[in-house]
This record gives structure tokens, C-alpha cells and sequence, in this order.
């Protein structure tokens, strides 16, 4: 197999994306706060005459109440409904006559809403942004025809596919306290009874200035957006009732849980293995930087560890990954998975990703593997800067999480300052399979 060295790569990128420290130069990211609570921040980009405008609220699926799973996700869909001054949809028809786009996002943490406009039309997203955080106006016959959508949406995203409803069981069994085990769109039997007062309640609770975060990136200026979000935001009131952000505590796991879901439908059986694992926290993200290389060395490309022995040594498998994601308010996972070859069982892929992992955990890191996912994730982050869309998510999701502007500009050297002590320390701390939860997606028993 044809591998370049680390110092080869290194020169490559340098020369091709000028990696040297002073082109590295920070981005132009202003933070402020309104008078109300809400958080403000401004990356400036003046390459072309365009802006993200987006609002992100604290609050996801796992700041959800009992019983009420998808009430998130459901008021993420509310939100393009009727308001004081608006018809239902006339918010994204205002945006696609003004030439931008829209639209919006739920996850575990956050919810959030972005327009991608001309500079100009800046002010307009904010009127109406501003409008729908306090003006919603729902009415029961809107409530019924939004409900069968996300149920049908759900209906598509996970009750046609076999391997989401195998993550879906997968986490439940991870979590058995955290709503991190509660599915983003929620279980069905409990989104056919949301309605409106579980709407505005959530509506109510979380959706106020000062649970909020505006980021706005592209062609302005800090002054300018100062000037509109005060105009537009400012006279807002916050809510002084806003909740702390408390969440059920999941209880230490002391034995490893093992999960098999059978489906008709499986084509591809496959072995995954999710370990609890620590998030990246506002001023302390060593851990996390070790682990988000951790997953590069064992199973992300052709010359990851698991790739190299189980794709192309043993052949026992056709994909392997490893995958970790710190972006995460608390605990996360740190995930392997193995698809098996053809003609081998997934007791022998299993045993055969174990072995893998056991010896990483003797042998260590190659000092070149770690040089050269360095640098290409030092490259990653170069070329991310030429999307104002991925800046401004960037900043949104760590804002929501517990991070701040400074932990997100000190993250890329964070990464850069891992060791291969610090990695192989990560591993021993997360690969403990009394905090992990092994699956199995297969298809059903042929029986006679």
C-alpha cells in the first residue's frame, strides 16, 4: 500500500494551503450581550455581499419533559406558523422573495433557525425573527396537520430503516436515566398525543431572549449588527422564570450491555460499540482533543488502525470506523463499528475488532499517523473558513453547549498539542467495555 510519510504531508499542505502560523490568523469574532440576556456574535467576512442570520435557543430534545418526546422537534416545525404580523409560511416566502433560504434544526442541546440572505436584508430576518420568538399564535386545526407531518417524517427517517431503529434502541439501552435515550423526533406512541398546550408550553418556557444566541456571519460589521439586534431583540423582555438547565444524571455504568435487533430488511449486518464518554467542557478540552484524535487513529480512512488490520490484513471486514463528537452539553459516546465481510459471522468480526483494540492498547500511536492526522485536521479547519455557513454553526453549537468564543478559537491548537501519551491515556480511560454497550444489527433467522 502507497503511503506518504508525515513529512511529506506536511509539505504538501503547506504548500497548497499556506499553513504556516502567521496565515492562521484568528477570525474576526466579536461577542457582546444585549441588555435582555441574549448573546451576540459577529464573524466577519467580507468576501461577498452575503449573511448567515441565525438563532440558536438552549433548549433541544433532552430538555424535554416526560412523556412529551418530539415537543422539541415539533415546535422546531410550529415555528413557521402563524404570528401577530405574519401568516403561517409567510416567513419562508419572505426570505425565498428576498433570494435567501431558510430553515432550522433540532438536536439534543439546541434548537435552532438561520437564513442565508444579501447583507442588506440583514434587518428584515431580524424583524421577523424577533417576531416569531414572542408572537407565535397556533390554532388546534394547524396543530393536527404539523403533527402527521414530524409523524410521517419519522415514518421515513426511522421506521423505514432498519439501522435507525437499531441506534434508536441502542441509545435507550446507553442511557437509561439521561433524555439523551429519548429519540430527537420522539417515540411515536407519545408524539400522536402532542398538542397545542405542550407546544406553547415548551414555546413559553425556553423560547426568550435570554435563552438565546443570534450569530450572524458574512459582509458586517459588529457596529451593524449591534445597532439591529438592539432594535430588533433589544425591546424583548428576558424571562426571568428561564429554568436552570438541570437534566436527570445517568448512573454510573458498571457492566457492559449487549443489545441484538433483528429486521426482514437488514441487507448489511454489522457490530457497533458505543463507550461513554467525557464532553468537551468550557475551559478544560484535553480530554476531548485526545479523544477526537483517538477516533482519527483507529478508524477514520484507509490507514487507520482497525482499517489497516481488519480491511486489509485479515480482510475481515469491508468498513470500519471509529467515531467520537464532544459537541455535547454532558456525557457522550466514543463509537467503533465493524461491517463484516462476507461469510464472516459477527461473533468473529466482534472478536476480531477486540483484538484490534487490545493490542492498540499495547502497542500505542505511530508517532507519523499522529503527525499527519495533525496536520490534516490543521487543513480541515483552513478550508472551513471558506464556508460562512460552517463558521457560524460553529460557533452556535459551542455557544449552546457550555463553550465559549475562546474555547472555540483555542480549540485548533488544543488539537495540535495532543500526545501520544495524552491519546494512549484517552483510550485506556474510554476502551472499558464495563461503560459500553455492544450491538448487533442482523437480519431475521431463516427458520424451516
Amino acid at each position: 500500500m502507497f503511503r506518504l510519510t508525515a513529512a511529506a504531508v506536511s509539505l504538501a499542505l503547506s504548500l497548497t494551503l499556506g499553513l504556516s502560523r502567521p496565515a492562521m490568523a484568528d477570525e474576526q469574532v466579536t461577542h457582546f450581550t444585549l441588555d435582555n440576556g441574549m448573546d451576540v456574535v459577529v464573524i466577519e467576512d467580507h468576501r461577498a455581499p452575503v449573511v448567515v442570520h441565525m438563532v440558536w435557543y438552549r433548549a433541544g430534545s433532552a430538555d424535554e419533559p416526560a412523556g412529551a418526546s418530539g415537543i422539541a422537534h415539533f415546535l422546531e416545525h410550529l415555528m413557521f406558523k402563524r404570528t401577530e404580523t405574519m401568516e403561517s409560511g409567510e416567513f419562508s416566502r419572505t426570505v425565498a422573495r428576498n433570494g435567501g433560504q431558510d430553515n432550522a434544526f433540532t438536536s439534543y442541546d439546541y434548537t435552532g433557525y438561520f437564513q442565508r440572505v444579501a447583507a442588506d436584508r440583514l434587518g428584515l430576518m431580524m424583524q421577523m425573527e424577533a417576531d416569531r420568538m414572542v408572537n407565535l399564535r397556533l390554532d388546534d386545526a394547524e396543530i393536527a396537520t404539523e403533527r402527521e407531518v414530524i409523524i410521517e417524517e419519522r415514518n421515513q427517517r426511522v421506521e423505514n430503516s432498519p439501522a435507525a431503529l437499531f441506534r434508536e434502541q441502542k441509545d435507550a439501552v446507553q442511557y437509561l436515566n439521561h433524555r439523551y435515550g429519548v429519540p430527537i423526533i420522539g417515540w411515536r406512541h407519545e408524539m400522536v398525543s402532542l398538542d397545542r398546550d405542550d407546544a406553547l408550553a415548551f414555546y413559553e418556557r425556553f423560547y426568550a431572549p435570554n435563552n438565546a444566541i443570534l450569530v450572524v456571519a458574512g459582509d458586517v460589521t459588529p457596529d451593524e449588527v449591534r445597532a439591529l439586534a438592539q432594535e430588533h431583540y433589544g425591546p424583548i423582555p428576558a424571562n426571568p422564570a428561564l429554568p436552570e438547565r438541570l437534566r436527570p444524571t445517568e448512573p454510573p455504568q458498571t457492566a457492559e450491555r449487549r443489545i441484538t435487533f433483528r429486521d426482514a430488511r437488514v441487507a448489511q449486518p454489522y457490530v457497533s460499540r458505543s463507550y461513554l464518554a467525557p464532553e468537551r467542557d468550557s475551559g478544560a478540552q484535553d480530554t476531548a482533543a485526545a479523544l477526537t484524535i483517538l477516533a482519527e487513529v483507529l478508524g477514520s480512512g484507509t490507514t487507520s488502525v482497525m482499517a489497516e488490520a481488519l480491511q486489509f490484513d485479515s480482510q475481515v471486514a469491508t468498513f470500519t470506523g471509529a467515531f467520537y463528537s464532544g459537541m455535547s452539553l454532558d456525557k457522550t459516546t466514543f463509537d467503533v463499528v465493524v461491517v463484516p465481510s462476507e461469510g464472516v459471522t459477527l461473533e468473529e468480526a466482534e472478536a476480531a475488532m477486540d483484538k484490534v483494540l487490545a493490542e492498540f492498547l499495547t502497542t500505542g500511536v505511530d508517532p507519523e499517523q499522529l503527525d499527519r492526522i495533525k496536520m490534516q485536521l490543521r487543513a480541515a479547519q483552513i478550508y472551513a473558513r471558506d464556508n460562512v455557513d460552517s463558521i457560524a454553526n460553529r460557533y452556535g453549537r459551542a455557544l449552546t453547549q457550555g463553550l465559549t468564543v475562546e474555547d472555540v478559537q483555542a480549540w485548533p491548537d488544543i488539537l495540535q498539542a495532543v500526545t501520544a501519551d495524552d491519546v494512549m491515556a484517552a483510550a485506556r480511560m474510554v476502551l472499558d467495555r464495563r461503560q459500553a454497550v455492544t450491538g448487533w444489527l442482523m437480519a431475521e433467522e431463516v427458520t424451516q
